[in-house]
């Protein structure tokens, strides 16, 4: 029954010692010590180093608006650098790298500024939605770093379309191709466990508490299907579901089911306590909570990328470095105490390594009208 207490409640006695070690220091203390043992395990990191980098990410993600209005029109993008361990803004003049400076940011030099970079991948996905891409094209993302639109394709990729879709996509600005696997969403069939399952047959992973019940991802289920719990009662209904184009639902609840700001941490992490929304920059790091594979942890590699699924493209999605395997799809990505998205799809597993998108939890929270459930 704990479980269902942790998902559903948090538990008094889960939110009491979540509360306790909130109040010790910075950000990393917000963070629950099972967040700092799995970045430990997937980053590579000791202790100390994991409190570190969420204490400077926590930074970099507040400093983040200050530095790009200080930017202004040459905002080139910006990545967190965990070598520098601070935030890093591209200028495309730089007349404004004092002001960035001074913001709290190291400014470097772009060659493009984000607005325009953002235009060119805006571009591409509406010939995209005119047109669909050829399915040997995994996905698109426009990337600061690189200074250009990056196209990932199948490995092995080639033939008149694959062309086709990359002239008309250099057509928009700056394109770099990359390889990447095809990838693919993340639900699973009925094994058994929790947490929730959609019209008996397909098994997902909640993403975070809102006012009324919880956000998840849309390829789960349609409007109007039913969602029973981990131990089979009746649990709500999808009220709100988009898949493909978005990949994100709303499920409001019943049947005495409640919410509560946690991320279950599976018995192996302590759950973690959600504070809010703050959207980390590339370059930090990202922790994912799933019911098959439970805690992994990366990097945030990409915001705004297309995806381009086998049932079609999903846009404005986040790319990880985190693994995830059939049965996560939904699941919470966070980073310390603030919540990243929902689980999308992802290409690879936990043994081998891979890939994961997700559906950033604002735009979802914006298109239905929610509210986090925060502590």
């Amino acid at each position: 029954m704990r479980r269902r207490i942790a998902l559903a409640l948090g538990g008094a006695a889960v939110l009491t010692a979540s509360l306790a070690s909130a109040s010790l220091t910075p950000a990393a203390a917000q963070a629950s010590p099972g967040l700092i043992a799995a970045m430990q395990r997937d980053l590579g990191l000791t202790a100390t180093q994991a409190s570190a980098r969420l204490t400077q990410e926590m930074t970099a993600t507040r400093v983040l608006p200050a530095a790009q209005r200080a930017a202004g029109t040459a905002f080139g993008g910006a990545w967190f650098d965990p070598a520098l361990g601070k935030l890093v803004v591209g200028v495309t003049d730089q007349a404004a790298a004092a002001a960035v400076r001074q913001a709290g940011a190291e400014p470097v030099a772009a060659r493009i500024s984000a607005a325009k970079l953002d235009a060119a991948k805006a571009a591409i996905d509406a010939a995209a939605k005119a047109s669909p891409a050829p399915a040997a094209v995994s996905g698109w993302r426009a990337d600061p770093r690189a200074g250009s639109v990056v196209v990932t394709l199948r490995p092995g990729a080639h033939g008149a379309d694959v062309d086709a879709f990359l002239a008309r996509a250099a057509k928009a600005g700056p394109v770099t191709v990359a390889t990447s696997p095809a990838a693919e969403t993340a639900s699973a069939g009925t094994v058994g466990g929790d947490p929730y399952y959609i019209n008996g047959n397909t098994r997902c992973s909640i993403g975070f508490s809102v006012q009324g019940g919880f956000v998840s991802a849309g390829h789960c289920g349609g409007v109007g299907s039913s969602v029973v719990g981990w131990d089979g009662s009746w649990m709500g209904t999808f009220e709100g579901s988009s898949f493909p184009g978005n990949d994100y639902s709303f499920i409001r609840i019943g049947g005495g089911w409640w919410t509560a700001p946690v991320v279950l941490g599976w018995g192996t992490v302590s759950d973690a306590l959600v504070r809010g929304s703050w959207v980390a920059p590339v370059g930090t790091s990202v922790c994912r909570s799933g019911s098959t594979t439970h805690w992994h942890c990366g990097t945030v590699e990409g915001l705004n990328e297309t995806v381009n699924y086998s049932q079609g493209a999903v846009y404005e999605v986040t790319r990880t470095s985190v693994c995830a395997e059939p049965g996560d799809s939904g699941g919470s990505f966070i980073t310390g105490d603030q919540a990243q998205g929902v689980t999308s799809g992802k290409w690879g597993d936990c043994t081998s390594g891979g890939e994961t998108w997700f559906q950033p939890v604002n735009e979802i929270l914006q298109t239905y009208g929610l509210s986090l459930v925060t502590a």
